[in-house]
């Protein structure tokens, strides 16, 4: 694990997607982080030592989900599978997936493995699998802002965590997407989807792949906007919004991007950027990493 220091800075944007917003500055205390996202080598030790099964492994119990057809409800997760060419990027289902058999286990489902990917992250993870290795270690999931601050690496006040470039001279520094999304990846950074973890350079703190490769679960709660000091959207209930993707679900904090984040759709491969996961969605691209408090 490495040492972030505790201190101030500025969290958040002003100046892209409205859910950055307001910029504003807070103070968080030191922690250590994971030097890199969760392996499927090291989650596999996990599943080894506790027999865990992770949810989509599991079929989905239909009280949760009535009237869903039965076949939404046995073991799967949600693969991206490009499409033959280009189309609009108003639907994102053109694709998404939601594949049988597709676990971290056989990230592109029935008939994938991670044989050659044991220093690749376990993707597939929902917040509860994250809590659950995070539990067996000794650990926890960082908050947002801890995940902010250590993704900044101490350079708050750039574009992104390296800098102002996203290719500095051109050479990509981390895991996303180039080409056309979403049915042209060019490969320019040389990886089609993750990437072993640490194939990029380390940031200010020397922790990897905190942009880029997969998105990472944070234990904070989803808002429309960062949170003000009344400490509205902190809760569960009120991350919940019926009209998104995920319904009645509630929804975390996910920080940092993937290799699906392009310049033409998703430019969240930046410290301050944010997206609204539900607490039971996993997909091919979301990850986590672990942190420990100090002992007061």
């Amino acid at each position: 694990m490495v040492w972030v220091p505790g201190g101030e800075f500025v969290m958040g944007s002003d100046h892209h997607y409205p859910e950055e917003a307001p910029a504003h500055q807070v103070t968080v205390a030191g922690f250590w982080i994971d030097r890199t996202p969760v392996t499927n080598a090291q989650f596999l030790k996990f599943v080894k030592a506790t027999g865990y099964r992770t949810q989509a492994e599991l079929p989905v119990d239909p009280r949760l989900y009535p009237g869903a057809h039965p076949q939404r409800l046995q073991p799967a997760s949600i693969v991206f599978v490009p499409p033959a060419g280009p189309v609009g990027q108003q639907d994102h289902y053109r694709w998404w997936q939601y594949l049988p058999g597709a676990d971290w286990r056989h990230p592109e489902g029935s008939g994938s493995s991670i044989k050659g990917r044991e220093q690749h992250p376990v993707v597939h993870i929902t917040h509860a699998d994250a809590l659950a290795y995070a539990h067996w270690c000794g650990k926890r999931l960082p908050t947002e802002i801890e995940w902010e601050r250590a993704a900044w690496g101490g350079r708050e006040g750039c574009e992104f965590a390296w800098g102002d470039e996203l290719h500095p001279r051109g050479i990509p520094v981390a895991n996303t997407f180039q080409g056309d999304f979403p049915h042209h990846n060019s490969r320019l950074d040389g990886y089609e989807r993750t990437s072993p973890v640490g194939a990029y350079p380390a940031n200010g703190y020397g922790l990897v792949d905190m942009i880029g490769n997969v998105w990472e679960w944070t234990d904070s709660w989803f808002g429309p906007h960062h949170p003000q000091p009344s400490g509205c959207c902190a809760t569960a209930a009120a991350s919940i919004d019926p009209s998104s993707q995920h319904g009645e679900i509630p929804r975390k904090v996910v920080k940092g991007g993937s290799f699906l984040c392009a310049p033409s759709y998703c430019r969240r491969y930046r410290p301050a950027a944010r997206l609204a996961q539900g607490i039971d969605t996993s997909t091919c691209h979301m990850g986590f990493r672990c942190i420990v408090r100090p002992t007061p």
